[in-house]
């Protein structure tokens, strides 16, 4: 039997690693959609808007390294844009088609026409629209190899009838190439790095999402040098854990003290797999070593001394026996009681509950921290929920965090959940999502119906825009258009056929999150939490403050907000004296 251009793309995906695709048929993916049909490897997923299918694609690709997500002629494949830049910027190896209208109607502004070779330029690491057959082959393979390569999106436009052109086999790897490089700075930095560690007595650790491979080896290298050990917000959940004698907390718009003062009481700050995008937190006073596996990134955020390109992994293994044994646990010893003072502050909001549909969300989110499994997959949307998950969501076994913390878009944690609940459905998969995220896409929860994948999904329902709403404040404008007007999403639940559960007061959160997380197959838990809880810390360091002030003007301390119209001393003492 023959074969055609879609034909043979299936084939290539299948060989890729990849599982199923996620997309809305129609027009021009229709012959894509049959051959997918016809082969019967991959699975298709019908989401209801592309760019859930986007974003469920692009947490595939994280915890298995690939995922493909599709869309058909003009507005489909635009919807895909604000997931794949989601992807792109997550370095998520995201393999997307474009398909569009038919090669003779091109150029001349046809219905649905678009120029995926342009509109997908600035979201992905490559971009090619076939022409012919045989370009098409060609595209696919070498979109997939950047992919992988590259780590972050490649798109294939593809023409309705190019897709549908029957082909004899193209001469081209048909196979893709997942390579494992070992990348290590050469024998003389390594020596120069040892001799800025060995030289220095108060070293602290910050490590990002590209130690995730490395964990052992960074613990080793704290444990050697004494060091605090801080982390970015796609980095914690490796290190944030109860029996870790280093961890010191984050440090940035969601930080706490401890991890902001360790960065600036070290003598040398090392960065570990991190493009920590928060400037205005990050020391000039100490030296500062930056470790990557991309150059282009040293020194971009901070004044780094040193820079080295490396995985991390490969890189401590060799730098650890050119590292002398610290002694001294002072600073660390100081750091992690800072630390600790912070958890026992944010415990205090979870002990103390809230009141009827004020439920704290602390609580909520420590909660589900404890009754989560060991090996949960949590994904959280940006906003406030972000704010609970970063302060309450611990480490496990095998725990794993992820959201938008790259491209900072609302509405990505239910979708998420939608790749990690398929592509691992033998592991707990919990979204914190806000009420304003889940709104947003919320005909994708029917996605989570029709493949009764077994997510559940914690609703933080406080009827408003809560980080949109703090921004204005603490900006100075009057914080309108914030506020929600919710659907019951019990009722909405049910008639979607996902079991629901509520909780109006804090006496129900328990019950209502155990049953939750118990249900075998999807859930909804909706918790009426309270509009007013505050994303700042309690206490915030001055020096943290007087950051704020220069960015802001105006700072929100326990619960008040205080002007700041110029950082001159007399304010600087105003605000000393407020803490």
């Amino acid at each position: 039997m023959s074969k055609n251009v879609s034909d043979h793309l299936v084939a290539m995906l299948v060989e890729a690693g990849v599982k199923r695709v996620y997309a809305v048929t129609g027009d021009s993916l229709n012959p894509v959609n049959d051959a997918v049909r016809r082969d019967g490897r991959l699975e298709w997923i019908h989401v209801r808007h592309e760019e859930a299918g986007a974003y469920a694609a692009s947490m595939e690709a994280e915890l298995n390294g690939i995922g493909c997500c599709m869309g058909s002629s003009g507005p489909d494949h635009i919807h895909l844009v604000n997931g794949l830049y989601d992807a792109n910027r997550a370095g998520n190896p995201v393999i997307a088609i474009a398909s569009t209208i038919h090669t003779d109607k091109m150029g001349l502004d046809n219905f649905q026409e678009t120029k995926p070779e342009l509109l997908f330029q600035d979201c992905s690491k490559y971009v090619f629209q076939a022409g012919t057959a045989k370009q098409a082959i060609n595209g696919l393979q070498t979109a997939i190899q950047h992919a992988i390569g590259m780590k972050g999106v490649a798109v294939l436009g593809l023409p309705g009838d190019v897709a549908a052109a029957e082909i004899e086999d193209v001469h081209t790897a048909n196979h893709n190439f997942y390579t494992e490089a070992r990348i290590i700075p050469s024998e003389e930095h390594l020596s120069e790095l040892a001799r800025v560690i060995n030289s220095n007595e108060k070293v602290m650790l910050f490590c990002g999402h590209g130690c995730r491979d490395a964990v052992n080896e960074v613990m080793q290298l704290a444990s050697t040098l004494k060091a605090p050990l801080g982390y970015s917000f796609r980095g914690k959940i490796f290190f944030d854990r109860k029996d870790n004698p280093y961890a010191v907390g984050l440090n940035g718009l969601l930080g706490n003290k401890s991890g902001f003062e360790a960065m600036h009481q070290a003598d040398v700050l090392i960065m570990l797999g991190t493009d920590f995008p928060y400037s205005e937190f990050l020391p000039e006073k100490c030296k500062i070593i930056q470790i990557d596996t991309k150059p282009e990134r040293l020194g971009r955020r901070a004044k780094v001394d040193h820079g080295y390109c490396g995985d991390i992994k490969s890189t401590l293994k060799a730098l650890m026996p050119l590292v002398d044994v610290k002694t001294t646990t002072d600073f660390l010893d100081k750091m992690r009681k800072l630390h600790q003072e912070l958890e026992i502050d944010y415990a205090s909001y979870v002990s103390e509950k809230g009141t009827e549909k004020q439920i704290h969300p602390e609580y909520v989110a420590a909660l589900v921290d404890q009754l989560a499994t060991d090996d949960a997959i949590f994904t959280v949307d940006t906003g406030m929920s972000a704010v609970w998950a970063a302060r309450y969501l611990k480490g496990g076994t095998n725990r794993y965090l992820t959201g938008s913390f790259n491209h900072g878009s609302m509405a990505n944690a239910m979708p998420m959940a939608i790749g990690a609940g398929l592509s691992h459905p033998d592991r707990q998969v919990i979204a914190f999502c806000g009420d304003g995220g889940i709104s947003m896409l919320l005909g994708d929860l029917m996605t989570i119906s029709q493949y009764q994948i077994p997510v559940k999904i914690i609703i933080f329902n406080n009827g408003t825009l809560g980080m949109v709403k703090l921004e204005m404040r603490v900006e100075g404008y009057m914080d309108w258009q914030t506020d929600m007007v919710n659907p019951d999403f019990v009722k909405l639940a049910e008639s979607m056929n996902i079991a629901a559960w509520e909780a109006k007061e804090s006496k129900d959160v328990e019950a209502a999150l155990i049953n939750g997380l118990n249900h075998n197959g999807p859930a909804i838990i909706n918790i009426f939490t309270d509009p007013n809880a505050l994303a700042l810390p309690p206490t915030l360091e001055f020096d943290q403050l007087k950051g704020f002030a220069l960015s802001m003007g105006k700072l929100m301390i326990n619960g008040q907000f205080a002007e700041v119209v110029d950082t001159t001393k007399s304010d600087l003492k105003y605000l000393r004296e407020l803490l």
